[in-house]
Order: structure tokens, then sequence, then C-alpha cells
């Protein structure tokens, strides 16, 4: 079937076709009856940025699309917007479900009312299908779970198509249910977390232990089997210095296995000091390039599958050894094999961070590059994907916010005697035991 749009008036209808319904059928069956039918498959990254990253690729749901019965021509819409398609088909009609009438597609639906009115085009709507939800049947896949493959290859494809990708720690299967459901809605789409970070100063600190790489790997396993089970969503895990290269490639072939997308490596030897510490930069050493690169290529000689990712953590801009540092730093890890870098710095502005991601991006344009503003907290995250990063990570959030209210609450107790006081502030008990899917 030919992707060359159709020429003359006809019909032009979009799709997701991510996840193929009777309400859609029914809006393509209509859609015939009025002439020729051109069907836009919305893009990737289109889908991405304004609900989430579809189950299948473009490529796949462009074939579903071209089965159904009385489509004449498949396109792209590389936006949700559908002025581009719009403006070259001419279509005589467009036809949609009555669903965007009201909420975050609205602007589109008047955007698509003016453009027709240019050429005395008409906006056909059907009948929202009740009962039949593309969001609701997207739940149902979540709670069905996932595969390791899938799973791992989904971080690869957001970094394709959406910038930033956006990643929240999660240090227990409880968190990471919050990160697989939290979600917001507003004119511009739906807002969420795209994956996991397995913070190794929460898992730590979540165990009563210090974060000085004490908690062992098998022991980190364990946590992020509970998390596996509570997300279908990519994990990046945190692997501190990645122990010596032998070890490495151990760590490398069991998150492989499991479906983890990547792992983080930071460049410094010796005993962990957290970098956010005032003493780090006296008590801290720098790996050399040389021994670090090798335990890169190591890395990398382990990896099965291509999906997989090392990314290389930067320590010179916390160590007060600057951006050229950091930079030469950089092309090296990346020269080693890594597939990513984290610039890492504890400024308060961001300043240095901006400033290394606009020199690494005119250098790597397709490269992802990692920051953590966990210091530099008034910076928004649209200025630092501008600036060049594509991922940012919120490393330890949920546990800073977790152990104050924990904390009111049990001095509260103490206080009162009792739990009245407190318990307007607290998760009522049902909706704690249906919180986890099996649990009511």
């Amino acid at each position: 079937m030919s992707e060359k749009p159709i020429e003359g008036n006809g019909v032009y209808i979009a799709l997701c076709a991510d996840l193929i319904h009777p309400g859609h059928l029914n809006v393509v069956k209509h859609a015939t009856t009025l002439g020729e039918l051109t069907v836009g498959v919305i893009s990737d990254k289109a889908m991405a940025c304004f609900h989430r990253l579809p189950l299948l690729t473009w490529e796949q749901r462009k074939a579903i699309v071209e089965g159904l019965k009385g489509v004449s021509n498949v396109i792209m819409q590389d936006s949700l917007d559908y002025e581009r398609n719009l403006r070259e088909l001419k279509p005589r009609y467009v036809v949609h479900g009555d669903d965007w009438v009201e909420g975050p597609q609205r602007r589109i639906r008047d955007r698509v009312i003016d453009i027709l009115a240019e050429w005395g085009g008409e906006l056909v709507e059907i009948p929202y299908v009740q009962g039949i939800s593309s969001a609701a049947l997207d739940q149902e896949i979540r709670l069905n779970g996932t595969t390791p493959s899938s799973r791992m290859r989904r971080f690869r494809r957001l970094l394709s198509v959406k910038s930033p990708v956006k990643l929240i720690e999660a240090h227990s299967g409880l968190t990471a249910v919050l990160v697989e459901n939290c979600q917001i809605e507003d004119d511009n789409g739906l807002k969420e977390f795209d994956g996991v970070w397995l913070s190794s100063l929460t898992d730590s600190t979540a165990k009563g232990k210090p974060d000085i790489e004490y908690v062992d790997k098998t022991s980190r396993l364990a946590t992020l089997q509970d998390i596996l089970e509570s997300t279908t969503k990519p994990i990046v895990f945190d692997g501190d210095s990645g122990g010596v290269p032998e070890h490495f490639v151990f760590t490398v072939r069991s998150l492989e296995r499991l479906g983890i997308s990547a792992v983080v490596i930071e460049d410094k030897v010796g005993l962990k000091k957290n970098s956010l510490l005032d003493s780090y930069t006296t008590e801290v050493v720098q790996d050399s390039i040389e021994n670090f690169c090798y335990k890169i290529r190591e890395g990398r000689a382990a990896k099965v599958t291509p999906e997989f990712m090392i990314v290389a953590r930067i320590e010179s801009l916390n160590l007060g050894k600057g951006i050229e540092d950091a930079y030469r730093r950089a092309d090296a890890y990346l020269a080693a094999g890594a597939d990513s870098v984290m610039i890492h710095s504890k400024s308060k502005d961001g300043k240095d961070v901006l400033e290394f991601s606009r020199k690494f991006r005119k250098q790597y344009s397709d490269v992802p590059l990692v920051v953590v503003p966990s210091t530099y907290t008034t910076v928004y995250d649209y200025e630092l994907s501008e600036a060049g990063a594509n991922v940012i990570i919120y490393a330890n959030h949920l546990l800073r916010s977790a152990y104050p209210a924990m904390l009111k609450t049990a001095l509260a107790i103490l206080r009162n005697g009792r739990t009245h006081e407190i318990e307007s502030e607290l998760m009522p008990i049902k909706d704690m035991i249906g919180l986890i899917p099996g649990g009511t």
C-alpha cells in the first residue's frame, strides 16, 4: 500500500493504532462510507510527548492499519496537530470520535475545524463508544506485566523519540507502584515518569545502612526484584563505582538478564563517599581515565544485547576539576564503549551542567546525556533539555519526602496518645489494602 498522500477531496482520520478496539473500527467504518480514506498513524515521538510511548513501533502500527478494511492510504502524522497533513491532503472530511469535545484535545479539535473551513471541509464526529477506553486497556496490559527484553528495549525507544526522559528513584516495591501509576493531565497532555532509578543512596538508607557500598549486590538485587514485580517501566541501576572490572562483568550480565535498561558507574576509587558531602573533594580519589576505560571495555564485552546500556558518570565537576577535564573524560569514555555519560554536579545554580551540556551536544548529537538536579533545584527540566541533556533523574526525592511524613506521624502519636489527630493526613486503610492489585 502506498505511503504517498492521495490528492483531491477525501477522508482523513488520525490514529495511534497501538491498541485497536471496536471504537476505532467504528470510526474507520463510518469514514469509509464518506470517500477514499487516508489514515495518519501518529508517530512515536508525538505519542511519547503527549501521552505515552506506544507499545508497538510506528512501522508495526502502520502495518496494522494497512490491514483494516476500507483503508486506502497510510501516512505518518508527526504531530498531534493535524495541520501539516490537512494542508497537504485538503480532505473533504475529517472523522473523529466525539470524546475530544472537552479535555486536553479540545484545542486540537478547534484547530482542525478552523483549517477545514479554509476549503469548505467538514469535521464529522462519531459518538464515543461507552465502556471502551484505550487507557483502560493499557492499564490491563500493565497489570499483566512485561518481559525483560521488552522493558529493556523501551528505554532505548524513549531516548529516540522523547526529550527529556524523566526517571525518579524507587527503593521498594511500594515506591515502584507509585512511579508506575503517578501521572497528571493538563492541556499539554499526559505527564508521567518514564522510568525508575534504583539509587544506591536510597536503597542503602531504606535498609538502615550508610551509603558506602556496604550493601552488597545480592541485597540490592533483592530490592530490584521487588521493583521489577511492581512496575512495567524501564529501570536504570545505580552501580556505584562498578567494583573491580572482573566483578563489573558479572553485574552487567545479571542486570541484563533481568531486563534492566542501563547501569551507571562512576569514575572514582576507594571507599565510596556520597558526592553531596562537604568532605567529598578532599576524601575522594577519581579513577584514572585509563583504568576506568578498561572497566567500560570489559563491561561492554560482557553485554549480550545491544539494548543494554553502560552509562559513565563523570565526577570532575564535583571534584573541582572543571568542565574541560569532564569533557576530556567524556570523549575517552565514549571511545571506550560507554553508551552514554552522566555529568554530575553539586552546584546550586547548575550553570556548570548547562555549560557542559551545550558543549557536549555540539559534538555528540545522538549520544544520551544524563543529569541529576539534586542541588540545582531551581533549574527547570525544559532548560536542561534545551541545553542538551535528554535524561533527567530525580535521584532521592521519594525517600526524602517519606521520612519527614513518617516522623510527623510518629511524633503526633506520642504527643497525643492516640492517632485521631493525624488520621486526616493518612491514607485510609481500605485505600491502602486496595493499592496493590489483588489486595481486595
